[in-house]
């Protein structure tokens, strides 16, 4: 009465339409979970030191070294459906043009619930540079320690470990950096 490949078509519609509503189940069952990570974030320091450009030898820019502590414990982010976690430390300060900016000067990525527990101390990862070449008369700034838990299945969710309580002046020196 049927076919082989009309029942061969029946079984395989069946199969991925169970399979889409366990993945679906999946997705969904991860807002369950409400995990809310607390950790510490120091500030040590913050130097800015005048530097020349790569590409314009004669424009002077100044770059800023950031000397920083944390302490977190990430592990409540992880549970059956977490593929790993992208973790940042973000710089949030104001120029002195009135430009709100917000730079990533470090970042890890955590896949293991075993290496969730976070004890930095270290300095900035990535070039911290004013692109209006000057840190003078800036205000002070902001520091946060952000995430985002990628899932096996499911959505991308964002979220803040820790912050620093006060802003954070810039220390201009007058001479170049020496490594």
């Amino acid at each position: 009465m049927h076919s082989v490949y009309s029942r061969i078509n029946n079984l395989s519609a069946f199969l991925s339409t169970c399979t889409m509503v366990l993945l679906a189940a999946i997705a969904l069952s991860s807002f369950v979970f409400n995990a809310d990570p607390k950790g510490d974030l120091l500030i040590a320091s913050v130097k800015v030191y005048p530097a020349k450009s790569h590409r314009y030898p004669r424009k002077k820019l100044e770059m800023g070294f950031v000397n920083f502590n944390i302490s977190a414990d990430l592990t409540p982010l992880f549970n059956w459906n977490t593929k790993q976690l992208f973790l940042y430390l973000e710089a949030d300060y104001q120029n002195t043009k009135g430009v709100n900016n917000t730079v990533v000067i470090w970042d890890r990525i955590v896949r293991r619930k075993e290496d969730a527990i976070i004890n930095v101390a270290g300095r900035n990862k990535y070039a911290f540079k004013e692109i209006s070449s000057s840190f003078k008369n800036a205000p002070a700034s902001h520091y946060s320690l952000k995430y985002n838990l990628m899932p096996h299945v499911g959505v991308l969710t964002y979220g803040e470990a820790a912050r620093t309580v006060e802003p954070v002046d810039f220390s201009i020196e007058t001479k170049p950096y020496e490594v």
